[in-house]
């Protein structure tokens, strides 16, 4: 998928609708709620970067995560997983009232939507990777370093 013959631009994700809309550029990578909208702005989807990544690899697209530095030790990185763990089971026990909040944040999104879009990024998997979800974030990292995307091989410790 990586062609460096490919000239990119870097643009704040919600301006990547309206840019491609105005004529700026042939295509853009959509992300956030703009997967569940674009068809509704009269775009069309080229690729489902989900579905070529599955397969490619046979793995589960990698969406996300947090990091820790390695200098702050195993004790500190414990207690700081621990509270990113509570925090997302706080909300994945109180979805109604964490969707309320989130529907502030919420671009050109309906209660709906916003509920389908939350599920795609707060579920079980936001805990726990579970192996598949680890082998898949290894790979996308280590192909990113293959490819020149990534200068330095990362290493990748998980916290449990």
């Amino acid at each position: 998928m990586f062609n460096p013959a490919i000239e990119t631009v870097t643009v704040p994700f919600d301006q990547i609708i309206p840019a491609i809309l105005a004529g700026k550029f042939d295509a853009g990578l959509i992300i956030h709620e703009g997967q569940l909208t674009y068809s509704s702005s009269g775009l069309y989807r080229v690729i489902d970067l989900g579905v070529w990544w599955r397969e490619t690899t046979g793995l589960v697209l990698p969406l996300g995560g947090n990091a820790i530095r390695r200098s702050l030790g195993v004790d500190a990185q414990k207690v700081i997983s621990k509270a990113l763990r509570d925090s997302i089971q706080h909300g994945l026990d109180h979805r109604e009232q964490a969707l309320e909040y989130a529907m502030q944040f919420a671009r050109d999104l309906d209660a709906s939507l916003a509920n389908r879009f939350v599920s795609m990024y707060v579920n079980e998997r936001t805990l726990d990777y579970g192996p598949d979800g680890r082998k898949a974030i290894r790979k996308l990292l280590d192909l990113g370093h293959e490819r020149g995307i990534i200068p330095i091989a990362p290493l990748v410790d998980f916290v449990d």
